[in-house]
């Protein structure tokens, strides 16, 4: 079972359209996939086509339990003649949850990574909040590897350092996880996207994986709460489509060519203070 855990402390960079994304060309590539929406928001699951579901992952990590994720998932609503990942449902209860997970004496961090056993999934999808919180540390901690997404603008090298940091951190106590890459979403034919786009070139150089662009069909097949596929001949579906399918080819490759065993990726630039204590 392969585990990717998709992050950034900074909110509306599109990490759930890209986590989806990465579902839909991993599914269509026929893998097993499992989308785990750690998100108090939801939208993963929403974009999944499911709401309120219970058990959600808040069920999961009120207790630490081995396997418990199991008893969660559910297929998604999808259509079932396309990609139909596994998922298993966030909760607007997740905001409550986080306190109760830092008042445990011994320890919240890995619930996750506990309740993961036993899952048989190809490939496992940890969309994490927009926090550096004990949810995105469970989902941290359950990975094997993490991708940061961002977006061209100002500032956004720093918000990928700051991520970068913590991951290390992590990675300093578990092994694990490697940082695969930093995507950057949401890229228009802007001078000013092209400026940003090249600064984060320039700073993380082959850490840049396959960007993903600004697309209207994106959006849509969002608002429609299905895949990119059953959107048909809609303009920019295939073309969306098809920069996604690139980006899991890409990520296949970071796995073949940096096994578990390597020590986490390094950036050319040094990192940022951490948030975390």
């Amino acid at each position: 079972m392969q585990s990717i855990a998709v992050v950034n402390q900074k909110g509306g960079v599109g990490k759930t359209t890209v986590t989806l994304g990465i579902a839909e060309a991993a599914s269509a590539s026929g893998m097993r996939v499992l989308v785990i929406d750690l998100d108090p928001q939801a939208n993963a699951s929403s974009g999944l086509g499911i709401w309120n579901a219970r058990p959600s992952i808040d069920d999961v990590l009120a207790e630490a339990r081995a396997g418990s994720v199991n008893d969660a998932i559910r297929p998604s609503n999808w259509p079932e003649h396309g990609p139909q990942p596994d998922l298993v449902p966030g909760s607007h209860l997740l905001a409550g949850r986080e306190p109760l997970l830092a008042a445990d004496p011994v320890g919240a961090q890995d619930r996750l990574r506990l309740s993961l056993a036993g899952v048989d999934h190809d490939l496992v999808l940890i969309d994490c909040p927009p926090s550096l919180g004990l949810l995105c540390i469970n989902g941290l901690f359950a990975a094997e590897r993490a991708v940061i997404v961002t977006e061209p603008a100002a500032w956004a090298a720093d918000g990928v350092d700051l991520m970068h940091n913590t991951i290390e951190r992590v990675a300093g106590r578990l092994g694990a996880p490697r940082l695969a890459g930093v995507v950057v979403n949401r890229v228009g034919r802007t001078r000013d996207n092209r400026y940003w786009c090249e600064q984060l070139h320039d700073r993380f150089g082959d850490l840049v994986l396959p960007q993903i662009q600004l697309r209207a069909a994106i959006a849509e097949a969002s608002g429609q709460s299905t895949s990119l596929r059953a959107l048909g001949k809609r303009p920019g579906a295939a073309e969306a489509a098809s920069q996604f399918s690139e980006l899991w080819d890409s990520l296949s490759e970071v796995r073949t060519l940096n096994p578990a065993s390597e020590e986490p990726l390094q950036s050319d630039q040094p990192s940022m203070p951490s948030t975390i204590d």
